[in-house]
Order: C-alpha cells, then structure tokens, then sequence
C-alpha cells in the first residue's frame, strides 16, 4: 500500500455501548461530523450535534440517521460564543439524551492573517469561537456531570498550540489555550469523577479546511507529515473516541497528538 493513501477505515468496536454524546460544530464534512458518526458506530445510544448553520444541521442529522442506522439522532442550532444559547444546548441534551455521558468539543474558527495585519475583531472572534467557546460549554457541562459523579469531556485542539507558523498567531493562541483550560479543568473535575482530555491534530483533510486554505499551502503542509497526506477526519475521530472510552480511563488531563509530523 502506497502510504499517501487512505487507510482502510476502522469499523466500530462498540467503545462506547450505551453512552450518549453531544458533538459541537458537527455538521458538515468535518472532525465534528465524523466524531459523532464514529460515536454512532460505537455502540453509542444517542447522539445530539450542534451547529450554527440550520440547514447544514438538519442535514447532518439525517444523514448521520441514515449512515448509523441510529434513530435517536438530535440536532440543535447553537453558537458556542453565546452564553444564553449554549446553556440551551446543553439543557436540551440532558432532556433528550438522559443525560449527557460525553461531550466532544470541537467548535473552532481560524483565518489567516499576518500579526500586523490583525484587527483586534478577526483576534477576537477567533479566541471567543475557538477558546472561549469550549470554556463556556466545558463549564456548563461540569455543572451537569459533577453532581452524577461521572463523564468525559473530549476537546479539539491543535499542534499549532506546540508549534509557529506563519499568519496563525490567534488561533494558535487559542489552540494553546483550549490546552491549558484541558489540563486545569481536568484537574478539578478529577474531584468529581469525570475525565477531560484533547486530542491535538496536525492536519486533517476536510471541505471547510479547502475553502479557508489555499492548495499551496495544504500541499507545503501535507508534505512536512511523514505520510505525506494529511489525516483523514475519522483518523482524527478515533483517537477521539478511545478518550471517550473506558479504555482511557486513567487519562486525564492530557493533550494527545494526532500527527504523523517529523521530529
């Protein structure tokens, strides 16, 4: 097999039988998409997304119904820099789902743009989508899993948060920040029994990247991975979804890297 090519997708093991999820910024082609599309094919018992885009979320849903064969698929129009409206998210997921088991937060915004260049409303909009957004739903979820003393959260970081490049100073602020709020918060749910980690992707392939990224500079960064590809969404999800699992158990606060970078 030539290593530039797709791997052969990994069916589901059932590593989440049972659990329910709410997957943020999920509809599309993206890492939210196949995060709760992998969920489905886990075992788990139902599944809420979350987006901004009403159309897109009513597609995604239907299709992640047909594609699973699950049927208690929910979508909910939610903006993560709203604090009303993900205090609504999260108050319907608890009521649909029984209970929300995991909560994977993947809402993020990145442009390019050179530091100089950057009008404090690009700088602000991309650490309010990207940092404070999981910040808002990490806490109004701890305010639910806390009391029944068990739940994992999963958030979406990125190798920026590590490493420089060029015209990416907000959002690898904030990715270095989802980092920093997964690992003190992780320490404090720890008194209550419930888990948070990240997973931190190097470059994973989708539409949404095609259209903000110009293929010069996919093909400069496909070419530093060692496959020489950049990731497949569901590879991305995987990883999300053993730190879902049981199989993570002892692992909290961690910042796990999915990237196939040279040293």
């Amino acid at each position: 097999m030539n290593v530039k090519d797709a791997p052969r997708y990994v069916e589901g093991h059932n590593l989440l039988q049972g659990k329910s999820v709410l997957v943020t910024a999920a509809a599309g082609a993206g890492i939210g998409f196949a995060a709760a599309q992998r969920a489905a094919e886990e075992g788990a018992r139902a599944v809420m997304i979350s987006d901004i885009h009403a159309q897109r979320l009513a597609d995604a849903v239907d299709k992640l119904q047909q594609s699973s064969g699950l049927q208690q698929v929910y979508g909910k129009l939610c903006n993560v820099v709203v604090e009303e409206e993900v205090q609504a998210l999260v108050d319907e997921a608890e009521d649909k789902l029984g209970g929300v088991d995991i909560l994977i937060n993947n809402a993020g915004l990145g442009t390019s743009r050179t530091l100089v260049e950057m009008p404090d409303e690009e700088w602000m909009k991309v650490i309010d989508v990207t940092l404070n957004g999981t910040m808002r739903m990490t806490r109004a979820m701890l305010r639910k899993m806390q009391p029944r003393g068990a739940g994992v959260i999963v958030n979406n970081a990125s190798v920026l948060g590590w490493r420089a490049q060029k015209e990416q100073a907000h959002y690898a602020a904030a990715k270095a920040g989802v980092m920093a709020l997964t690992r003190c918060a992780a320490l404090e749910a720890a008194d209550h029994g419930v888990r948070i980690n990240a997973v931190s992707p190097s470059i994973a392939i989708h539409e949404f990247l095609k259209k903000s990224a110009s293929p010069e500079l996919l093909e400069k960064l496909t070419e530093r991975e060692a496959y020489g590809r950049g990731a497949e969404v569901w590879e991305v999800a995987n990883v999300m979804m053993f730190l879902a699992s049981d199989y993570s158990s002892y692992m909290t606060g961690e910042v796990v890297s999915v990237s196939s970078q040279r040293a």
